[in-house]
C-alpha cells in the first residue's frame, strides 16, 4: 500500500499537471471500490469545477476545487493516478476517468479496487469517518517533539503497532515503521510503556529523517506503485531491514529476523535493535 512518501510524491508530480484545469466530464467504469462510487452525485459535485491545488492528509489526496467541494482519493493497495491524453487507450483496470480541459484525462486505475474516491464539502471533511480520528502529520508543526511520548503513556502495545495506528500518527505504514525503528535502534515488539522519553525523541527524529529521505527518493516501488508521471520510486535501494529476512545487517552483519505482528511482517536486527 502506498504510504506517506508515495502519496506525497504522487501529489507533487500531479500538481503541475492538473492545477488550473477544469473537470469537463467524468466516466465511471468501475463503481465498486472500498466505498461505492455514486456516478450522478460525483458528477454534480465536480464536473464544471476547476482544480485549484492538490494537498495531502495522511495517505489521502485532496483535490481542492473552485467550489466548497473537495475531491478525495485514496490509492488503497494498488491504485494509480495518471494524466494522459483523452484519446489514450483505456487500461483494463481503469475505474474513473476525469476528463480535463486541454484534452487531458486524470485517470484512476485500481487492480484490487481497495481505493476510495468521493467528494465532500471542505467544511465537513474533518467529520468524515476517513478523517475524523486521524492523528497529526509526522512532518508537520502539529506534532510536537514529545507527542509520541505523551500519546504512549498508559498504553502497553508494541511500538510498531503504535506507529501504524492512524489515530496516533497519520500516514505511517509497514515499510517506514520498520525502517524508522531500525534507525532508532528499537525492536518492533518492544512495549511503548517500556520506552523512555529520550528513546521516543530518538524515534521521532529517525521517523522524520526516513520519511524525508523517502520523499526525496520519490517513494518505494516493489510492484504497483508509480508516481503521477508513471515513474517508480527509488527508496527500495535504501531499505535497511524491510523485506531483508536472513540477509546480513548493514551495520553489524547479524542476520535480519522477521516476526509477525497483527498480521504484518516486522523486520529487525536482533543485535542493533533492543
Amino acid at each position: 500500500m502506498p504510504e506517506l512518501p508515495e502519496v506525497e510524491t504522487v501529489r507533487r508530480t500531479l500538481l503541475p499537471l492538473v492545477t488550473g484545469r477544469k473537470i469537463m466530464g467524468l466516466t465511471v467504469l468501475q463503481r465498486e471500490l472500498r466505498r461505492p462510487v455514486h456516478p450522478s452525485r460525483l458528477k454534480r459535485q465536480v464536473v464544471g469545477r476547476r482544480l485549484e491545488t492538490v494537498e495531502r492528509r495522511g495517505k489521502y489526496l485532496l483535490f481542492s476545487l473552485n467550489s466548497p467541494q473537495v475531491l478525495v482519493l485514496h490509492l488503497g493497495m494498488t491504485g494509480r493516478l495518471r494524466v494522459v491524453s483523452s484519446q489514450a487507450p483505456v487500461h483494463p483496470y481503469d475505474c474513473l476517468l476525469f476528463h480535463l480541459s486541454g484534452g487531458k484525462d486524470l485517470r484512476y486505475e485500481d487492480k484490487r479496487r481497495f481505493g476510495l474516491v468521493f467528494a465532500a464539502s471542505g467544511k465537513t471533511l474533518a467529520r468524515d469517518p476517513s478523517f475524523r480520528n486521524m492523528g497529526p502529520e509526522p512532518l508537520g508543526d502539529s506534532m510536537p517533539e514529545d507527542y509520541l511520548w505523551v500519546r504512549s503513556r498508559g498504553r502497553h502495545l508494541p511500538v510498531k503497532n503504535f506507529l501504524m495506528d492512524g489515530r496516533v500518527i497519520a500516514g505511517i505504514g509497514n515499510i517506514y515503521a520498520n525502517e524508522a525503528l531500525f534507525a532508532a535502534r528499537i525492536r518492533p515488539n518492544r512495549a511503548v510503556s517500556r520506552l523512555s522519553k529520550a528513546t521516543f525523541a530518538r524515534l521521532t527524529e529517525s521517523l522524520r529523517a526516513i520519511l524525508r529521505d523517502a520523499i526525496a527518493q520519490r517513494g518505494t516501488s516493489f510492484s504497483d506503485y508509480r508516481d503521477g508521471n508513471g515513474q517508480p520510486g527509488d527508496f527500495q535501494i535504501r531499505l535497511r531491514v524491510y523485506g531483508k529476512e536472513g540477509k546480513p545487517c548493514s551495520n553489524c552483519s547479524t542476520r535480519i529476523r522477521r516476526i509477525v505482528q497483527a498480521g504484518r511482517s516486522s523486520f529487525f536486527c536482533p543485535f542493533c535493535q533492543r
